[in-house]
Parts: C-alpha cells; sequence; structure tokens
C-alpha cells in the first residue's frame, strides 16, 4: 500500500510524517484507518532512507479515540479485532529501530492517548490535553495506555486519571513527564520537523539501541542492564559509524553518521 485515504504520508530529509486525516470526525479511528496505520509503520521500518518518525493528526485534535460507529465488524469479539488492527501498529512503534515523535495538537482521546504515549518522544502544542475518555463511556483504558500511564505517572495517579476519565493539560503532561515539551499551537508542525530533523542527523545505531534497552529496562535488573549495555556498546564500538565519529571529534569536525 502506497496511497492513503485517511492518513497523508509524506517523506523528507529523512523523516517520515504520518498524519491521521479525518480532520471533520477528530481523526477518530476507524478500521481503514487503522490498517493504513498498519502499512505506514511497516513502510517506516522498511525504509533506509528514513530515521525520524513524526505521528500527528490534521485540523484541530491528534484525535478523538476510536469510532464508536463501528462495531466489532466481523470479530468474534474484541480479542480478534484488538489483534488484527490495533495491536500490529502500536507494537510496530514500541519494537520499531526508529524514533517515533509525537506531535500532539488539540484534543488526544481514548485510543489516541495511546498512540501518543506509546511514541518515544512527544511535543504537545500549548492548548492540547490528553483525555482518558474511557470511564466515561463504562470501558477501561486499552491499546497499551494502562501500562503506558503507570509507567510515566505511577499507579495511583495513572488509576485516578482513568477511573474519573479525567484530563491533563500540556503543561501537565510536561510536568509529569508524559511529554518533552510545548510550544505555542501556530508553532507545533515546524518545532516537531525541526526537532526530527536534528534528530535524523544523529547516529541511528545508537538511537536504536537506545530504544531498544530503554523500552526493556524496566523488566531488567542494574546488573543485567549493565551486561546489555556492554554487548550493544561491543557492536557499536566496532561499527564504521563509530570510527569515523571519534575520528571527527578529534578533528574538530562535524560527523556523518550512515548507519553503519
Amino acid at each position: 500500500m502506497t496511497d492513503y485515504q485517511f492518513i497523508d504520508y509524506s517523506v523528507a530529509n529523512r523523516v517520515a510524517t504520518i498524519a491521521l486525516n479525518t480532520p471533520d470526525k477528530l481523526n477518530a479511528f476507524h478500521k481503514t484507518m487503522r490498517m493504513e496505520l498498519i502499512d505506514a509503520v511497516q513502510q517506516v521500518e522498511r525504509d533506509d532512507g528514513v530515521r525520524i518518525a513524526i505521528l500527528t493528526g490534521r485540523g484541530r485534535s491528534f484525535s478523538a479515540g476510536a469510532d464508536l460507529t463501528e462495531g466489532k465488524d466481523d470479530y468474534p469479539s474484541f480479542v480478534e479485532q484488538c489483534a488484527a488492527e490495533y495491536t500490529p501498529w502500536l507494537m510496530g512503534i514500541h519494537n520499531s529501530s526508529k524514533l517515533y515523535i509525537a506531535a500532539v495538537n488539540g484534543a488526544c482521546a481514548g485510543i489516541g492517548t495511546a498512540a501518543a504515549m506509546n511514541c518515544d518522544l512527544m511535543v504537545m502544542a500549548d492548548d492540547a490535553y490528553i483525555y482518558q475518555a474511557f470511564a466515561a463511556i463504562g470501558l477501561m483504558p486499552d491499546g497499551g495506555a494502562n501500562w503506558l500511564l503507570v509507567h510515566k505517572l505511577g499507579y495511583s495517579r495513572a488509576l485516578q486519571l482513568a477511573v474519573e476519565a479525567g484530563s491533563l493539560t500540556a503543561n501537565e503532561c510536561l510536568s509529569y513527564g508524559i511529554a518533552n515539551k510545548v510550544v505555542p499551537a501556530a508553532e507545533l508542525e515546524q518545532q516537531a520537523r525541526d526537532w526530527a530533523e536534528t534528530l535524523a542527523q544523529g547516529s541511528p545505531l545508537s538511537q536504536s539501541a537506545t530504544k531498544n534497552l530503554m523500552r526493556r529496562v524496566p523488566s531488567l535488573s542494574y546488573e543485567e542492564t549493565i551486561k546489555e549495555e556492554s554487548a550493544m556498546q561491543n557492536k557499536m564500538i566496532n561499527s564504521e559509524d563509530s570510527v569515523n565519529a571519534i575520528e571527527s571529534f578529534f578533528n574538530k569536525q562535524k560527523a556523518v553518521f550512515k548507519g553503519r
């Protein structure tokens, strides 16, 4: 799949942008969009010309969450539907060798919060907010949102946010460590792109290895982490990029990373 109906996909300066594009429906996730998103995430991973990806929403909202006008279609239960339509792209981002930046504009609700928090980094417009809408309609957070919220907020604060169907402003997200940056709404797109293009000049081997390990650190002991670091570092020490970067450092030149 190369052309999408409900997603804008573009690549420039080694940065891929995946933009949810149903602004009239506040970018609510429906089946076709979810399937397109699976393909777009796979496309990011297999494109050697992409080093960083941005996930955002067109219009005045990042996403209102799942499209509630849809049912389970032909699936026996939500378990099968989730495995087919949500898990592939969520885990694709989680396991990607490349960094994802969520550029959050306006409302970010329901499964949209899981999509944004699952990215490696987040920049939010100053008028954006995260809304855990599930409890308000008799549901619980999904898409891995429980895991993400507890890891970012701690159990008590995460539970309160979920059961109260609460929301967090951009500045609250920044103070709690959910967001990395808060910027004026009019500057969100450009600042996200500038950040992504700066990161795209960095070492893809280092970025990939660091993401891989930090994603797994919660399940590792301190000693296991040291062992993992040494094994991964050993590979990078002998890489062409590291050898050239060290030489550039001593020559007071800017390193150029090729990903090998």
